[in-house]
């Protein structure tokens, strides 16, 4: 009996092992696959360029100077790339290039010092007209107005979709004086997404930390166990179920008047740090409370339950609350009669969807806030009841 009992257990272990092993092998597979078509299809963009680079171009229209509007005689140097194309008559060189989203430009490789290209005024409108512009090696190449050998005009570049070679053969056999010149810095880059990060994470964690460690300091090591307390305890666990998206409007309705008293008079950074430091001190509270805690699990899984029960309902919140991920892989198409096969929205999403409109909804997504908010508080009350009951039946 004892034995069969042992073959029973070994048995059964082992289907749990084969199950957990399979599982971790299924999770591992996934992330690993996720890597490989993230660093396949995005790591071709990474460069120095790419985090130094504004996001959005700036165009300018540029003139050169009268006293050196003329062709000359110009020598490629030595380290020249093999892929640019040198006009000889204006000394700038040009090199073929594609942008991030894969559109073909034409850059700037080399310009020399005694270039017409060199000396340029800017034509653009605003304060800095008529100043001197020096170009720069990397802006684009739009468009550059020249006159010919007879008189008319003409124009080369990348809106007349010549490459790097056609547009310097162009200038060497047909320009006798430059027009103009329209260039564009390179876009594209994270530089401003950056600094908006970093702005996000250091204002928002000097609002949460300080607040979120006193909290759970004070829970953990002198708030009695009263039901205030336990409303406060009850309240941060139902916090960490509650969607991002409720938070936004959360901050938009209750924090915007404080940042406006600041100056500020649309959406901006110092809303969003204060919103993510209110979604922080949950998360930062209860991480806090479980460093401090010196409680030694006597009965493994009874204790554990709750901790599982939770876990289950912070992804359960995050489910519902997820929108980003959500909008790319089930579309925003509101579908009343949705299949397992069919787009659909979940209420998160919902709630993006009829505020994206020209006209926003914020009655219905006010609404859809306070079923997601019922939701999550009865979802809260479902997992301490499952607690306490699981807790007297082991106990």
């Amino acid at each position: 009996m004892i034995r069969e009992n042992r073959r029973s257990s070994k048995v059964s272990d082992g289907l749990l092992n084969g199950i957990t092993y399979l599982s971790s092998l299924i999770s591992v597979t996934v992330l690993i696959s996720i890597f490989i078509f993230i660093f396949s299809k995005g790591s071709s963009l990474i460069s120095f360029d790419l985090l130094k680079n504004d996001y959005w171009s700036k165009n300018y229209l540029v003139e050169v100077k009268t006293e050196v509007n003329h062709s000359g005689s110009f020598t490629a140097p030595d380290d020249l790339t093999s892929q640019a194309s040198f006009s000889e008559k204006w000394g700038i060189a040009f090199v073929d290039a594609l942008s991030n989203d894969k559109h073909e430009l034409v850059l700037v490789e080399y310009i020399d010092p005694l270039s017409p290209f060199a000396h340029t005024i800017d034509k653009s409108a605003g304060a800095n007209k008529g100043l001197d512009l020096t170009l720069e090696v990397g802006v684009q190449i739009e468009k550059i107005d020249f006159k010919r050998l007879d008189g008319s005009a003409d124009f080369a570049g990348n809106l007349a979709s010549q490459n790097a070679a056609e547009i310097a053969a162009a200038l060497d056999q047909n320009a006798a004086s430059i027009t103009s010149a329209y260039v564009k810095t390179p876009g594209g880059g994270i530089r401003g997404s950056l600094l908006t990060t970093g702005y996000l994470i250091v204002v928002s964690l000097l609002i949460a930390l300080p607040i979120g460690i006193a909290a759970a300091i004070y829970l953990n090591e002198y708030a009695n166990k009263s039901r205030l307390n336990r409303m406060i305890r009850s309240g941060i666990e139902t916090l960490t179920g509650v969607p991002s998206i409720v938070y936004g409007l959360m901050g938009v309705s209750v924090l915007f008047p404080i940042t406006r008293a600041f100056g500020a008079t649309t959406t901006n950074i110092l809303l969003g740090s204060l919103t993510m430091a209110i979604i922080l001190l949950p998360t930062i509270i209860r991480s806090t409370e479980e460093a401090l805690s010196q409680t030694i699990f006597k009965v493994v899984l009874p204790c554990a339950v709750p901790g599982i029960l939770t876990g289950v309902l912070l992804s359960i919140g995050r489910v519902i609350g997820e929108s980003a991920a959500l909008i790319y892989t089930m579309g925003t198409f509101i579908n009343d009669s949705p299949t397992l096969l069919s787009q659909g929205t979940s209420l998160a999403v919902h709630i993006w969807s009829v505020m994206s409109g020209e006209q926003p909804n914020f009655e219905l997504a006010s609404a859809i806030s306070i079923i997601i908010l019922i939701f999550v508080l009865c979802l809260n009350i479902i997992v301490k009841l499952l607690s306490k009951r699981l807790n007297k039946a082991w106990y």
